[in-house]
């Protein structure tokens, strides 16, 4: 089985594939500060419970992939290969990592993994041209050519940051549930807080996705739109531009990533 992992500024997603096909997930909080003995006693607790795998660190598992937007977990998370899964092959998304992706930027060593690995996915998925819209920490817009290249993107602050910024700016405000309310209309701060959450992200997508397929295809019809990311079921009801939901996109392209470069491990 290939343990992929997907570490991201504030959640951290586990997924267990036999084959092609995802048989177990997890998510986790991110943190900076976990050593690497104590990420490999969070992945023993995880994966000992489930029923293809051993109870010892690593029964059954074949190989790794992992990518992560936090340098320091990063690093620990080497050490956990090195050390606990040392006959277990191991793919690192970094500088070097064969995607098959081109990337089309000034910088590419400054694209997140994680939205290269979505472009991965979403290439192999769907095609191109494409747009993968990842709700997490922050709301990130990838562009797919219709040659299957990285073309740049659009960052812009995540919905819960958003939500937090609201909570400790607004003098009477507070942080509050994410939920759709009962009306774009609030009848009460609570709602509208959240009507402007849901709705005010649900206006965000359709109208930078709009631009960005304009600048990418000669017809914008053309472009597929895939939502993921834990907080997309918040807007996926009332987007309108959204084609896809593909909640596994980065761990289906890390698999993707590790079939392309095990031999060269």
């Amino acid at each position: 089985m290939l343990l992929t992992i997907d570490v991201g500024n504030t959640h951290t997603v586990l997924g267990l594939f036999d084959g092609e096909d995802i048989v177990e997930h997890w998510r986790i909080s991110t943190d900076a500060r976990r050593t690497a003995d104590e990420l490999a006693v969070l992945l023993q607790g995880l994966m000992g419970m489930h029923p293809l795998l051993g109870e010892e660190l690593g029964d059954g598992i074949d190989g790794i992939a992992i990518c992560a937007t936090v340098p320091s977990v990063l690093h620990e998370l080497r050490e956990v290969t090195r050390r606990y899964y040392g006959d277990v092959p191991a793919v690192l998304v970094e500088p070097g990592i064969k995607t098959g992706v081109p990337i089309l930027m000034d910088n590419p060593k400054e694209v997140g993994a994680d939205r290269i690995i979505n472009a991965v996915a979403a290439v192999e998925l769907y095609g191109g041209p494409a747009i993968v819209v990842d709700f997490g920490t922050a709301t990130t817009f990838d562009a797919v050519s219709a040659r299957g290249e990285y073309a740049g993107g659009v960052i812009a602050p995540g919905i819960e940051i958003s939500v937090e910024a609201l909570g400790v700016r607004g003098a009477q405000l507070r942080k509050i549930e994410l939920a759709r309310p009962r009306a774009v209309i609030g009848k009460n701060t609570v709602e509208a807080m959240q009507a402007g959450i849901v709705y005010g992200f649900a206006g965000q997508v359709d109208g930078v996705v709009g631009r960005m397929a304009r600048e990418l295809a000669d017809d914008p019809d053309d472009v597929t739109v895939i939502a993921t990311g834990g907080l997309a079921p918040m807007v996926l009801g009332e987007s309108s531009v959204i084609d896809e939901h593909e909640p596994w996109l980065t761990l289906i392209g890390l698999r993707l990533v590790y079939e392309r470069n095990i031999s060269r491990t």
